[in-house]
């Protein structure tokens, strides 16, 4: 509501110019009434140029001003209008509000007080006293639960504060942090880039932006947003821990990148360890860490180690198709097939390439294969063995396992001893003939041959 025929307070009778400044003021109310506010701005303007010193002229530019979303000049025509006139209370309503909406409920919430000690029945004041109370008291909680972690809540409960602060740009930068923590990158990175559209210099939102890159594995982008916001606030605490952190992770995780490609697999397993203790919270770096110590970890043939890596890798990022292809490779060498299965099939799903299909196929035929009896391993012979290798594993397995070396055993043990007997027969007359073992070793089904291929 606009103030319509007060006087000047404090002015020297001049008649005329303040007959001209009510003229202006008119003018304004016209624009206001009509939704022009650039227009109504203008002449609120130009009434407070011809008479300074009226209270109602800076409370209805505050009016105008706060349905422009200038909250910030408004506050200071809406303290202005107060200064001028302690009694007016729209200015002291006006001024509460704009405090709010900037997020100041402390200020507002003394503000809104002061309306009451005027007009104690002031229902608009008692209202947005409580909207001050409210938002005090989500600010309380979103602290409570920031130092907890719980960054949801958080964010649901600055949403609800800026219901009542839209302008608060600390609220946004909160929730925008939290939205970075969340992996929530493109909607921390829409808040923070909308508060620099607004104010470039704003150091807070600089931090966000390179805290967004940073968690997305940008790190060089990343530094430099940091850097940024340093210039703006030398003493900004995060942004320093963050621009730290970022520069320390960017060399050790460069220091164990080259180590690997000079060959010296025990420093680099070292560096990358030493990397994924810098911060716990960049999920998308710390994956491909855990990926790089996992490959490490394979040519040091500690595949176990390297399959536990790769496990961690894709717990942190599901979509890391490197660290799947990894730990497959790993599942392949140590005869964990199923697995190795699984791991190709999610990849194969996910990047349906001819290189991907054939691993995929060629983990499903020693899947196959591991199911069939283990012939080399019945001769204890490697699968790489030689002709007279074979043939020597046999004879010697035959002896150990034949029934007269076993006559004097019981039943029991008799008729074990038999079955291994034939089957070290069998296994020699697949590994023996060229062409029976060039297909064993294929995986083509031999049953065709009347063997036994049954399960181990």
């Amino acid at each position: 509501t606009l103030l319509t025929g007060v006087t000047c307070a404090d002015a020297p009778p001049c008649f005329s110019s303040c007959r001209e400044a009510e003229s202006f003021k008119e003018q304004g109310n016209a624009y206001y009434a009509k939704k022009d506010y650039n227009e109504a701005y203008n002449y609120y303007t130009k009434a407070i140029d011809t008479c300074p010193n009226n209270a109602s002229y800076y409370g209805n530019r505050a009016a105008t001003l706060m349905m422009l979303g200038r909250f910030r000049e408004a506050l200071g025509d809406a303290q202005q209008s107060v200064r001028l006139d302690d009694s007016f209370v729209r200015g002291h309503l006006r001024e509460g509000k704009c405090h709010l909406s900037l997020g100041n409920a402390m200020a507002a919430s003394r503000c809104f007080q002061r309306v009451l000690e005027l007009d104690h029945k002031n229902t608009q004041a008692q209202q947005e006293l409580k909207n001050a109370s409210t938002v005090l008291e989500y600010e309380k909680i979103a602290e409570a639960d920031f130092e907890k972690r719980d960054f949801r809540k958080v964010v649901f409960c600055m949403d609800r504060a800026l219901e009542f602060a839209p302008a608060c740009h600390r609220f946004k930068i909160l929730k925008a942090e939290c939205l970075a923590l969340l992996g929530r990158y493109p909607e921390a990175q829409s808040v923070a880039s909308d508060i620099l559209r607004m104010d470039s210099t704003n150091a807070d939102a600089l931090y966000v932006r390179g805290l967004c890159l940073y968690y997305e594995d940008c790190i060089e982008k990343a530094v430099q947003f940091f850097v940024q916001a340093l210039r703006m606030a030398p003493d900004h605490e995060k942004a320093c821990l963050a621009c730290r952190n970022a520069k320390a992770l960017k060399a050790k995780k460069e220091d164990g990148n080259k180590a690997f490609k000079e060959g010296n697999y025990k420093l680099a397993y070292e560096l990358y360890t030493e990397a994924l203790g810098i911060d716990p919270n960049n999920i998308k770096t710390n994956a491909k860490l855990y990926c790089n110590r996992g490959t490490v970890n394979s040519k040091l043939r500690k595949l176990e180690e390297a399959i536990d890596d790769c496990t961690n890798a894709v717990k942190l990022d599901e979509t890391y198709i490197k660290a799947y292809l990894r730990r497959a490779q790993c599942y392949m060498d140590t005869e964990q097939y199923e697995d190795a299965v699984r791991d190709y099939e999610k990849v194969y799903q996910t990047e349906k390439t001819k290189e991907h299909k054939q691993l995929l196929k060629n983990a499903q035929m020693e899947l196959k294969k591991s199911k069939r009896k283990d012939y080399y391993k019945i001769l204890g012979v490697d699968k790489n063995a030689s002709e007279d290798e074979i043939k020597k594993a046999y004879r010697k397995r035959a002896l150990m396992h034949h029934p007269d070396r076993h006559s004097g055993a019981s039943a029991e043990v008799q008729k074990e001893e038999e079955k291994k007997f034939k089957e070290v027969g069998e296994a020699f007359t697949i590994l023996s003939d060229p062409k029976k073992k060039a297909r064993y070793d294929s995986g083509q089904d031999l049953e065709e041959d009347g063997l036994n291929m049954g399960g181990k």
